[in-house]
């Protein structure tokens, strides 16, 4: 069964850090692009980063560039995602997603392209 989970999320003040993961099972994730993307309530999603495994190419939302940063740990087939300096702003649910390919598409934001999603993990950053 193919299958993407994410854990990790969870309630932190401003300023603090969470590390979420994104784990494979039923696929390996290194022929695959994978993408983090975000939506809180009342508000499109909106795509966080996109991470290649053929060149470590990782683009960012300007939103969080500096502040998060796309890793992978291939033997685990996981993914994470480290969010620093968070902020209130940064309160949605995050979700995983895998393309197979090995590059980010140039609207690798628009989460169009994706083949599997995880469930979503809650992050809530208070003041």
């Amino acid at each position: 069964q193919v299958q993407l989970v994410e854990s990790g999320g969870g309630l932190v003040q401003s300023g603090g850090s969470l590390r979420l993961s994104c784990a494979a099972s039923g696929f390996t994730l290194d022929v695959y692009a994978i993408g983090w993307f975000r939506q809180a309530p009342g508000k499109e999603r909106e795509g966080v980063s996109c991470n290649s495994n053929s060149d470590g190419s990782t683009y960012y939302a300007d939103s969080v560039k500096g502040r998060f940063t796309t890793s992978r740990d291939n033997a685990k087939n996981t993914v994470y995602l480290q969010m620093n300096s968070l902020k209130p702003e940064d309160t949605a649910v995050y979700y995983c997603a895998a393309v197979a390919s090995f590059y980010c598409g140039y609207s690798w934001y628009a989460g169009s392209e994706y083949d599997y999603w995880g469930q979503g993990t809650q992050v809530t950053v208070s003041s």
